[in-house]
Formats: structure tokens, sequence, C-alpha cells
């Protein structure tokens, strides 16, 4: 069984325990973090990949899989549930809400934003909340 995070047509806000008031960028480290790799992926290229491509893909770099082993380990990685979107750290603590639109696609929007005003204000769009950092 092939396991997917792709939403259709939603929009994951901020988680409720996220620290910070307004979006922020995650800093560059001499390792990437998984939110810098999220971040570059999602911000570079808006609406071009769904969830399950930005997610792995961030695997694939942070392991080391060269391309020739990509599609192998990708059918092995979603063979098992993976965290979506609501775990990425850029909606727990970075303020970047991450919108799929009607065919899967990602891209982020930081919270102060007017396409953020926009997402919650539309009604056609299901809403979600990122993962709390911290359980209640």
């Amino acid at each position: 069984m092939i396991h997917t995070t792709n939403y259709i047509n939603t929009f994951i806000e901020i988680a409720d325990d996220c620290t910070i008031s307004h979006a922020k960028t995650p800093p560059e480290k001499k390792t990437k973090t998984l939110a810098s790799l999220q971040y570059e992926q999602i911000k570079k290229n808006p609406y071009l990949y769904p969830s399950d491509d930005i997610i792995f893909e961030c695997y694939a770099i942070k392991n080391n899989i060269s391309e020739s082993e990509k599609q192998q380990e990708k059918i092995q990685f979603f063979s098992k549930g993976q965290p979506c979107l609501r775990s990425s750290p850029l909606a727990k603590r970075y303020r970047f809400e991450i919108h799929h639109n009607k065919e899967g696609k990602v891209a982020i929007f930081a919270v102060d934003s007017k396409e953020y005003q926009n997402f919650l204000s539309d009604d056609t769009i299901k809403k979600v909340k990122a993962m709390r950092s911290k359980k209640k």
C-alpha cells in the first residue's frame, strides 16, 4: 500500500502554539534544516510540486540519496505513513501557512500577507491547523 501526504484544496494554518508574531525565514545553518529545505523547495517553486514530492525530496537531500536510487527509495519511503506538512516547522515555528491548490500543488504564504487573509475568508477552501509543537 502506498501512503500519501497530499491534500487537495486545503489551507494549513499556523499552529496554535507558534511563539513568533510575524513570518520569519528559517535561518541559514551550515547543515540545512528541514525547515530551510522545505522553505527553499516551496518558495522557489510555488504550486509546482505536491506535498509528497516536497517531503520526499527533503528526505532524499538529508539522506544523500542519489538520483539513480530515488525511484526505489520513494516507493519504500511511502510504503508506510509519513508526517504531512501539518507537522512542518514552517507552519509550527516560522508562521507560514501552506496552501494545497485544487491539483494538490503547494505554496506558502506569510501570516501577515494579503493572500493569507484571502485564504482565511474563502469558504470553498478546507482549513486545518498545523500540529502543535507541545501537547496540551
